[in-house]
């Protein structure tokens, strides 16, 4: 046995012989779950993560997109109580080799609740570890704030080379989005009005200058993109943006 079904493809009421299913080796310890405790309990890292494109990965100057890029960590999770931020790319864990987000949620799933591993990150252009006491698996019960945004920001300023128009955030704390002009890369990538940059490459922006003098270090660096940290909706989420060179 390889698989377990789950469904049949039935596009008209009828099976067009295709199906979907479950490996059986999950099946497999599913059942012994069961049997042993009643129920199934898979380790929680508590990080929401993102793929690492190519673009990002230039951008932190990996040699390949493999890898789940950080957007978040939750507050009380185990991760950020083990020091994962925001920014950091999970590479390996106990050792085995993270090539994607899917990877990485099956690998940590697949460990009991309690059980202390080894996560490798991407941190400012170097490889570091740190151990993790997974915690449990959480039901779905996340509640979002409702914080406004400001209504009357403050002078606009530009950021012609990236198509952005920003204002400082009422907190201090990022650069508020009010316009993105729609042949830009930024807009290309998804960048909208509302949106909150928070950091450029792991570096807290309060200001135009700090976005300018990021891209700045990265051009000297020898990168070809920067990566912009960008809230909406109380969530985040990491964008690549290239840079000019001159």
């Amino acid at each position: 046995v390889v698989g377990i079904n789950t469904a049949i493809f039935s596009p008209s009421g009828g099976s067009v012989g295709i199906a979907f299913d479950i490996p059986a080796s999950t099946a497999k310890q599913v059942v012994q779950d069961l049997m042993k405790d009643g129920t199934v309990q898979r380790g929680w890292l508590g990080v929401e993560i993102q793929p690492v494109t190519s673009e990002i990965a230039e951008s932190l100057g990996l040699k390949s997109d493999k890898g789940a890029l950080v957007s978040s960590a939750q507050e009380d999770g185990p991760g950020k109580k083990a020091g994962i931020t925001a920014g950091d790319v999970i590479t390996q864990v106990d050792g085995k080799d993270v090539a994607s987000p899917k990877e990485l949620a099956r690998l940590i799933g697949a460990y009991q609740p309690g059980k202390p591993v080894d996560v490798t990150l991407w941190r400012d252009g170097r490889s570091e570890t740190v151990k993790v006491d997974l915690g449990t698996l959480p039901s779905s019960d996340r509640q979002a704030s409702a914080d406004q945004q400001p209504s009357a920001p403050p002078k606009a300023d530009t950021l012609a080379d990236l198509g952005l128009t920003v204002t400082r955030s009422d907190d201090g704390n990022g650069l508020v989005v009010t316009d993105v002009d729609p042949d830009s890369d930024a807009a290309d990538r998804g960048i909208q009005p509302g949106d909150i940059i928070t950091s450029v490459n792991s570096t807290e922006v309060n200001g135009t200058d700090d976005v300018t003098k990021a891209m700045a270090d990265a051009v000297k660096s020898g990168r070809k993109a920067v990566l912009m940290q960008i809230t909406r909706d109380d969530s985040n989420r990491f964008v690549a943006l290239p840079v000019a060179k001159g």
